[in-house]
């Protein structure tokens, strides 16, 4: 099986990444859409809709906790600020809002927004960064930190962040103890629930779950490398239908992919390997300041969070970058595996 990858030997030529969208604002998460399009988060207070063509449009949430999300100047801690997003059955967008800590539901055309919840088993959600909807149209949402500024959870040995599912029985949380809990994703067969921890007391690292058929998760254990070396900070994951899971290193500007024999490959790295470092050096000793992290951004993918599949053949790698303003993009020798959304119609 294993000679058959067809990553291996697989590289990514970084003249060779092209580029869609334009005037972007914090392009964390994005979706693609079997018509070729795509919907990217954006800091602006909403989501940004690229047609296959280039012609795109931002639709801004509406009625969203009170908030004027194109006036508020402080969407990281008073505002709406869009991070992970889902597709419902209906085509409209599920938020997990980074700015004002709940899950939200969105119009796909007219930005009305409400909330579907900001408390969780009695208590305030905390950080939300990402959400999943499975075939089962169960809602996994994940929270990073229960801090408020969420730089100070960039540190070793925290471990407040979980994983709620949202469905009938309404949302509860499913796993705890996790470290800076970023995205999350499905095998095929949806037996495993596979998480990033951004952090950890030995860098971030990619952890599972075997869910049951009630939902419940069960046996958490490493998924991949225990350890990347430097700059191990996964954020965004996606799988391909060999089962490669690629992901990203946000503050190191990598794209990796871990095998189905549990090896890590390095795929793209853009990283200023003193500056990250620096980073690592004032991370493991609990000092993390913007002047240090905020200067790791580099390259075409500066700040590398995320990885989507898309055009009709789903082997256009897009690559969500928090410091850019488009989108990089570069074809692949697999095809993604297809997200719930791919066959509904809406």
């Amino acid at each position: 099986m294993k000679k058959d990858n067809p990553l291996y030997g697989f590289e990514i030529d970084p003249e060779q990444l092209q580029f869609i969208g334009r005037d972007l604002q914090r392009p964390e998460c994005i979706l693609a859409e079997r018509d070729g399009s795509l919907w990217a988060a954006d800091a602006r207070g909403g989501v940004c809709h690229i047609l296959a063509d280039g012609t795109q449009n931002v639709i801004t949430q509406k009625n969203v906790s009170g908030l004027d999300a194109a006036n508020d100047v402080d969407r990281f801690f008073n505002g709406t600020l869009p991070n992970g997003l889902a597709f419902d059955r209906k085509g409209n967008i599920l938020i997990s809002n980074f700015g004002t800590d709940c899950l939200e539901l969105m119009d796909r055309k007219t930005g009305e927004t409400k909330v579907l919840f900001d408390t969780v088993d009695g208590r305030e959600i905390g950080k939300v960064n990402f959400v999943l909807r499975d075939s089962k149209d169960r809602i996994w949402i994940t929270v990073t930190t229960m801090k408020k500024n969420w730089l100070e959870a960039l540190r070793p040995d925290l471990d407040d962040g979980y994983i709620i599912r949202y469905d009938h029985r309404g949302a509860h949380i499913v796993a705890d103890g996790l470290h800076f809990t970023n995205e999350v994703r499905f095998d095929a067969k949806e037996e495993y629930l596979y998480c990033v921890e951004t952090t950890g007391v030995k860098g971030g690292r990619i952890v599972r779950f075997r869910c049951d058929e009630n939902g419940d998760l069960h046996n958490k254990e490493v998924y991949g490398p225990s350890e990347w070396g430097q700059g191990a900070y996964p954020d965004g994951i996606a799988f391909d239908e060999y089962g490669n899971l690629w992901g990203t290193m946000v503050y190191s500007n990598k794209v990796w992919f871990i095998d189905p024999e549990g090896e890590g490959h390095i795929l793209l790295d853009f990283g200023d390997h003193d500056k990250i470092q620096a980073l690592d050096d004032a991370f493991y000793a609990g000092k993390v300041t913007n002047d240090i992290l905020f200067p790791t951004a580099a390259g075409p993918c500066a700040w590398t969070a995320s990885v989507c599949f898309g055009g009709p053949d789903r082997k256009t790698v897009y690559i969500g970058a928090l410091k850019e303003t488009s989108i990089p993009y570069f074809r692949s020798p697999v095809a993604g595996l297809p997200m719930v959304h791919w066959y509904d119609k809406y």
